[in-house]
């Protein structure tokens, strides 16, 4: 019994130890199988993003070339309605499906902020369609769309950690827009269709 009790502290020091490094390697793994699954879910949502995105351009681009006729000067070129309207049918059957990823994986403001880019693009595609009114001035109608983009963009960089300033470009647009109204130009209008 005495040999017993001088080796119980070797003993209880090798369990305490082995209990120790069991519970750090379960510790470490977990923290390893975390960073592991939110690298992946940052990926899918980085590619529901980039894919909405996309699918949202392909609509804006169809649109604008679909009125291209009331932009006068666009740097659009203009498309045969019946074209035009197949294409915005392929784009929205796209985007509807799209549209479910980014639902499952955005937070909140990015969806929030992908509908709005998407319900003014809508706006300009019931112009082209034939089933809105066009107003006189189209500029400020492509001018929402581009804030809007801007608005999904800037929320969508902060849902993925994206550093690096802005990349807002409706300003821009619009400022290169208003200098050539302002001088006179033949009309020709700068919007993000190239």
């Amino acid at each position: 019994m005495g040999t017993l009790l001088t080796q119980l502290p070797a003993l209880l020091g090798v369990l305490v130890g082995t209990l120790g490094t069991i519970l750090a390697t379960s510790l470490a793994d977990r923290a390893r199988w975390r960073r592991s699954q939110s690298v992946r879910w940052d990926e899918r949502r980085l590619d529901a993003y980039v894919e909405y995105a996309h699918a949202l351009k392909e609509s804006h681009a169809v649109a604008l070339r679909m009125t291209a006729h009331l932009r006068p000067g666009s740097y659009s070129h203009p498309i045969d309605r019946e074209e035009g309207l197949a294409r915005l049918a392929e784009s929205d059957a796209r985007r509807t499906i799209v549209w479910e990823n980014l639902l499952l994986l955005g937070d909140e403001s990015t969806v929030l902020a992908a509908a709005n880019w998407r319900d003014a693009i809508w706006r300009l595609e019931r112009i082209a369609r034939g089933i809105a009114t066009a107003p006189e001035d189209l500029s400020e109608q492509v001018a929402q769309v581009d804030e809007a983009r801007d608005g999904y963009y800037r929320v969508a960089r902060q849902s993925l950690g994206v550093r690096g300033g802005s990349v807002e470009q409706s300003a821009a647009l619009r400022r290169a827009l208003t200098g050539r109204t302002a001088a006179g130009s033949a009309g020709r209008m700068i919007t993000d269709d190239g």
